[in-house]
């Protein structure tokens, strides 16, 4: 393993994500040398003494061994290029599943909401990552209870691909309750995180694990979220890197829901109702283009004015003459026996003996 490998692995277990300072010292002089000085810990790097000091890379490449995770750094053909967009990117990821990272999430939703989902909002959530999975996408979400457990769900059911992003080590599933879970997500996808085996899940590396959700994927759909919901901040961080973002709604009195309606009245997040949608916004123009939703047609649908206004003038079981028609449109004779003429033809209209009425349409 080289040197820069090994330096961001070190680097991993030692600097919490989206740290300035190291990234700043990584960009300027590189993995190993930025490692060294972190080692000799002067000034605002004497911070990281007692991590230097229980540090032990061949020990976390041994914990990650023996669950079968690799370490995928940048400039691998692994490495997402997407999160070359962070301000921040991480400095390696451990990864669990036979997924390709880069091939997976190529083509990929983010699908995030709430921990203290509805029947509502998981029947959603799994609807719409089975939906995209069997149109050839990857479902990202970060294992959580909620909505991010069903969307993980939703893929695994159709045999889908699904990526989960922890916020601890990838030997340390969490939630525990859904350590089976994330278990079958490694089967088939992949689990990753950014700090090294064996680390804790802790507040600020669940807000560092959501930039990564929304930095790998072509956009972001949340499905509830209240108004302090922790994926707005993952629907913030899409938002900042220009990525789409989409929302589901719920009933105006779901405070669950309140926080994506408040996304949509600002302008942050568009309004979207199912997979079609999802891919047609996050997707590529063109391809993955929906149709606009319509209402069902009708035989009347797209009659002429004057059409128009003799059909809505004719009874449905009296017969009229043709006074009664043109009192009835305010349309002349000549104009009025000229639309007769086409409703009939078209099947809108009947005819006998000088009269003329709707047609049956049960009869037709």
């Amino acid at each position: 393993m080289t040197d820069d490998r090994l330096a961001r692995a070190a680097l991993s277990r030692l600097a919490e994500p989206g740290d300035r300072l190291v990234h700043a010292l990584l960009t300027e002089h590189g993995a190993a040398a930025t490692l060294e000085r972190v080692r000799r810990g002067s000034g605002r790097l004497a911070r990281f003494a007692e991590r230097v000091r229980r540090l032990d890379v061949d020990r976390d490449l041994s914990t990650a061994a023996k669950v079968g995770a690799r370490l995928v750094v940048p400039g691998d053909d692994e490495w997402p290029e997407r999160l070359a967009d962070l301000a921040i990117p991480p400095w390696c990821l451990w990864v669990r599943g036979p997924a390709d990272l880069a091939s997976a999430t190529r083509r990929s939703v983010a699908v995030v909401g709430s921990r203290l989902s509805t029947a509502y909002g998981e029947q959603l959530a799994a609807d719409l990552a089975a939906g995209v999975t069997q149109r050839g996408w990857t479902v990202i979400s970060g294992a959580a209870f909620g909505i991010d457990g069903a969307a993980h769900r939703g893929a695994l059911a159709v045999d889908g691909v699904t990526v989960a992003a922890l916020a601890g080590g990838v030997d340390r599933p969490y939630p525990s309750g859904h350590a089976r879970l994330i278990d079958r997500i490694a089967e088939t996808g992949a689990v990753l995180s950014e700090v090294a085996p064996g680390s804790a899940p802790m507040r600020t590396r669940f807000l560092q694990r959501n930039r990564l959700i929304a930095a790998m994927a072509k956009g972001t759909v949340v499905v509830e979220a209240d108004l302090r919901s922790g994926s707005l901040n993952t629907l913030g961080t899409a938002v900042e890197l220009g990525r789409p973002v989409g929302v589901f709604p719920g009933p105006v009195t779901s405070m669950t829901s309140a926080g994506c309606h408040a996304k949509i009245r600002s302008g942050m997040a568009t309004l979207v109702t199912g997979t079609a949608e999802v891919l047609d916004l996050v997707g590529d123009i063109g391809a993955d283009a929906c149709e606009e939703p319509r209402g069902e047609e009708r035989p009347t649908d797209g009659l002429a004015p004057d059409d128009a206004k003799v059909h809505d003038g004719l009874p449905h079981r009296a017969w009229v003459d043709l006074a009664e028609v043109c009192n009835a449109s305010a349309l002349a004779p000549m104009q009025a026996m000229a639309a007769l003429a086409r409703l009939v033809e078209l099947g809108l209209a009947e005819r006998r003996d000088g009269s003329w009425r709707k047609a049956n349409r049960r009869a037709g």
